[in-house]
């Protein structure tokens, strides 16, 4: 049961940057601690740009109203919607106002605590992507705004578990950093736009602190892992989407930023369903 929302958690230190292997344990128990350390944070300054109730799929506000790509918004009435790595749940409430039943799932409790703050008439569960804890077939679709994906080292299994919990035909749509951004420095300004890395090099980005223990991990996979990571398990592609920059957007978000969105992609969308 997700606990009301609470006074925030104390910073830490700075911790170290570096590129090495971080096994899936390692991963998951960052995540967790990283997103309830930060949630706070992370709200505060991306709170109004992803609404309480809007589905964005990524920095640069391409709007699921306007994108469909779960199906048009009038199918979505009475479906049954897994959201993972739902955050504060905005999209969920946006399915709600489709008529859908969501589901909001995060490995963060304090993540879910912002959804309780909001206000959330749907369930909540805190659970790690990579076992869901749902029957088979209990689902009709599937979604996820750069949660999860890109802080799991075996994507393939988190893929099927997400397969296992969809009904036959049952679309999966999840949006991750664009894997050409890896190449460039994460800065929005013009020191950004020069490659500094291989896009090549599948290590993953870790955070650690003084003890050598991650705090942050996230996995870097080529447009090519991805799309065999999604055949391998269960499902079909169907398209992949790269939003461009809009005019309207003047934001900076981490890396992502007017300058560089106009030159290159930095979202990639997997539009995936259950073969």
């Amino acid at each position: 049961m997700i606990q009301e929302y609470e006074p925030a958690y104390e910073p830490e230190d700075e911790p170290e940057a570096t590129r090495r292997a971080a096994d899936d344990a390692e991963s998951s128990r960052a995540s967790r601690g990283w997103w309830d350390r930060n949630a706070d944070e992370y709200q505060t300054e991306h709170g109004t740009f992803l609404g309480d109730d809007r589905f964005v799929w990524g920095p640069e506000g391409l709007d699921e109203a306007d994108a469909g790509l779960l199906g048009p918004a009038a199918s979505l009435k009475d479906k049954d919607v897994l959201e993972i790595g739902a955050g504060a749940a905005q999209c969920s409430r946006w399915l709600v106002a489709q008529g859908a039943r969501p589901v909001a799932l995060d490995l963060s409790h304090r993540q879910l605590q912002h959804a309780l703050r909001i206000g959330a008439g749907f369930p909540l569960v805190e659970a790690d992507a990579g076992a869901l804890p749902f029957r088979d077939g209990s689902f009709d679709l599937a979604c996820s705004a750069y949660g999860a994906v890109p802080f799991v080292s075996d994507p393939v299994q988190v893929f099927r578990e997400v397969r296992r919990v969809l009904r036959p035909g049952g679309r999966w749509v999840f949006s991750v950093t664009h894997p050409i951004r890896w190449a460039f420095p994460d800065e929005p300004g013009p020191e950004g736009l020069s490659v500094s890395a291989s896009y090549f090099d599948r290590t993953p980005y870790v955070e650690q602190d003084e003890r050598g223990r991650a705090v942050y991990v996230e996995h870097h996979r080529t447009i090519g892992d991805r799309v065999r990571d999604v055949v391998a398990g269960g499902f079909r592609l169907v398209d992949l989407v790269e939003p461009e920059w809009p005019a309207w957007n003047s934001q900076e978000w981490g890396g992502w930023s007017p300058l560089r969105g106009n030159l290159i992609p930095g979202t990639a969308i997997f539009v995936c369903e259950r073969a």
